[in-house]
């Protein structure tokens, strides 16, 4: 018989005491065109798994020291065991045992005497679930990454920020540390448009939210696209000094790139306003105002002359 492309590339890991199964198994399986590799116990079962991370698991629930119904327990707490299944063979028929095989995680039983048609499709079908089941998890995950991403600068969009920004505020609540907001602007970017044209400005963006990137790069600090040509920098564990550090960096950065302007009337080159907000998360406190005070500070920063960054509403000038 052909094998599949699917059993070619599959490896089965079988785990049984008697050599004489592991043996016929062995030749079915590979008559079949699976790869396959042995354990004799269940304790050499888990070194074997951890190692190769097989893509299936053909596991004698009857064996000394460490039987099928415990090592089948101790794979499920691996991290890689996730998508793999386990088939259990057995010779116990009764219903305490097919339900403990179910309780202890694995997909499905076949017991002996062994029916080789059905073992053939029991594995078949177990791969091609599991696989399926990857497949779709990592589609989940992209389409995930794609409704939190800002396609054009690809940091965060305003989806992404608002779900971050609102964990983390919890989380600084919790811990009670300080969180820090920071809005910038582009400056005159209206008149950057108008006399450049929309894919300069994309391409704009682009550079400018790289640098802001460059410059914010903790793990948990996030970029994020907060609409139009405006930014947002959610740092967490970051105290007014920290958040003053890095909104002076920001409109540093920016200017740094000097791309030309020739419509500003603060600058010859493209320059960048900024607001920013710190405040320890109390439990009677409202997100959506820390959101609001740092506005306020970029509006201030805006009206002070541009090309610079104001901290939250007491409209501290810090150039």
């Amino acid at each position: 018989m052909k094998a599949t492309s699917q059993q070619t590339q599959s490896l089965a890991l079988i785990v049984d005491d008697e050599p004489f199964i592991r043996m016929i198994l062995r030749n079915f399986l590979e008559r079949e065109g699976y790869k396959i590799v042995e354990a004799q116990n269940g304790i050499e079962a888990l070194t074997v798994f951890n190692q190769l991370h097989p893509d299936i698991v053909l596991l004698d629930a009857i064996m000394p020291d460490m039987d099928g119904f415990e090592c089948c327990t101790q794979l499920q707490i691996l991290d890689c065991s996730k998508h793999i299944p386990v088939l259990m063979i057995t010779g116990l028929e009764d219903e305490e045992s097919v339900d403990r095989a179910f309780e202890v995680g694995a997909i499905d039983y076949i017991t002996k005497p062994i029916h080789w048609p059905v073992l053939r499709q029991r594995v078949k079908r177990l791969i091609q679930q599991s696989q399926l089941q990857q497949k779709l998890e990592a589609v989940n995950l992209e389409l995930l990454r794609l409704v939190t991403i800002d396609g054009l600068t690809e940091v965060a969009n305003r989806r992404g920020f608002e779900e971050y920004f609102s964990q983390e505020w919890q989380r600084m609540k919790r811990e009670q540390r300080p969180l820090s907001l920071i809005l910038c602007d582009v400056d005159y970017f209206k008149s950057y448009n108008d006399t450049y044209g929309h894919r300069v400005g994309d391409r704009c963006l682009l550079k400018i939210a790289q640098a802001i990137k460059d410059i914010v790069k903790r793990p948990g600090d996030l970029v994020a696209r907060y609409g139009g040509e405006e930014f947002a920098i959610v740092l967490p564990h970051t105290d007014t000094q920290g958040a003053t550090y890095i909104a002076e960096k920001i409109c540093d950065v920016v200017r740094t790139l000097a791309i030309p302007h020739g419509n500003s009337q603060v600058s010859p080159y493209v320059t960048l306003s900024a607001g920013f907000t710190t405040e320890i998360p109390q439990p009677n406190s409202d997100l959506e105002e820390m959101i609001a005070a740092a506005d306020r500070a970029l509006y201030q920063a805006k009206t002070a002359g541009r090309d610079r960054f104001v901290q939250n509403t007491l409209a501290t000038q810090m150039q």
